[in-house]
């Protein structure tokens, strides 16, 4: 087993730009990923959009040190390592992400042969034509939860390294800036300490001077501010100040005693959290069971043809929620999508362990 990082072998492809591929996979958690293997044992190409900035979805993001009990042959494996088992599983089949991005819009193509295709579109202008959409989203997108201060939507999307972001996508686009950055987690700790070396200053804002965050993270972000290399403030943000939709000039803080402080800031980072929400989804014009989308348990297909749901986010009668239940449904999808794909070869099921075909595509010597 390899000791290098799976992650940072990815291809994570600009936003903004159009493809064309086989499927698009939404959602890059662990069925999402496994959906990839099986999908490519049968040459089919995917790319992946995700809302997060990084795959494995809600393993990986809220729980990747959690210890997980019921994957087999695993007596015990956290949520970070089974993401990079499947990243490694995966590797053969050269997925391509769009990572940081929200599908927002799917529009069917009709083609000149009387088929049709997909046409996906993220909130991040990026668009993808594929024969079919496998849906892996769990209970949904993961949305950053908010600071409740007035006026704060004003101040997104003002730019690279501007305004209010909710994620780091690229850390050089904070270079030179000065940035307040709000939150006592790992997600605040984390991006203090790797910013701090690249940013012209970096404050960190918290209600109290307690942290949930690594010790070790803890220790190192004091010893920055003892070194005066940075700044720590305990209260809370009530408002920003600038010029609304074009620049964020200063973040205005009251501290504990109920005084008020004026941050300068080029960006503020508030790492409040996520919340899961059903979101663009629901608009693909799919039926819905109670924020779940319906599918058949014979190729686990949505009520719209070429459109599949797998993991979390389906439902059918005696449906389990576990990640071994939406292995098996991705395995059964990938059948169906095949004949989507290739309607005119014969699909032929073979094991892995006595194909030579398999193994030579899973680079098995």
């Amino acid at each position: 087993m390899s000791d290098a990082n799976p992650s940072a072998a990815i291809e994570v492809l600009d936003a903004g730009q159009s493809w064309e591929t086989d499927v698009v996979v939404i959602g890059a958690g662990p069925v999402g990923l496994f959906s990839i293997f099986e999908l490519g044992l049968l040459d089919i190409k995917a790319h992946v959009i995700d809302i997060l900035d990084k795959v494995g979805g809600q393993c990986a993001e809220l729980y990747p040190e959690k210890p997980i009990y019921d994957i087999p042959a695993w007596p015990i494996i956290t949520g970070q390592e089974i993401t990079d088992r499947l990243l490694e599983q995966i590797a053969p089949f050269g997925a391509k992400y769009h990572l940081g991005e929200m599908a927002v819009a799917v529009e069917k193509l009709e083609q000149d042969d009387g088929t049709f295709k997909w046409k996906v579109t993220t909130d991040q202008k990026t668009s993808i034509v594929a024969r079919c959409i496998l849906i892996a989203a769990g209970g949904g997108s993961f949305q950053p939860k908010k600071p409740p201060i007035p006026g704060i939507d004003g101040f997104e999307n003002l730019g690279a390294g501007l305004g209010v972001h909710y994620a780091v996508r690229k850390m050089e686009a904070f270079r030179g800036k000065k940035i307040v950055i709000s939150g006592g987690g790992d997600s605040a700790l984390d991006w203090t300490l790797n910013l701090q070396p690249i940013a012209e200053r970096v404050t960190l804002m918290h209600r109290r001077d307690d942290f949930r965050a690594a010790p070790h993270s803890v220790a190192q972000m004091r010893k920055l501010v003892e070194e005066g290399a940075m700044d720590l403030v305990i209260g809370q943000a009530t408002a920003l100040r600038g010029e609304t939709g074009h620049a964020l000039d200063a973040v205005t803080v009251e501290d504990n005693d109920g005084n008020e402080i004026h941050l300068e800031a080029d960006a503020f980072l508030p790492f409040f959290g996520l919340t899961m929400k059903l979101g663009p989804v629901a608009e693909f014009g799919l039926n819905l069971h109670e924020n779940l989308i319906p599918v058949d348990t014979e190729k686990f297909e949505t009520s719209t043809k070429q459109i599949f749901a797998i993991g979390d986010i389906n439902y059918y009668p005696g449906k389990l929620k576990l990640i071994l239940s939406g292995f098996h449904e991705g395995a059964l999808a990938a059948q169906q999508v095949f004949r989507y794909v290739y309607p005119d070869k014969k699909l032929r099921f073979q094991y892995t362990t006595s194909s030579s075909d398999l193994q030579k595509k899973l680079g098995v010597k």
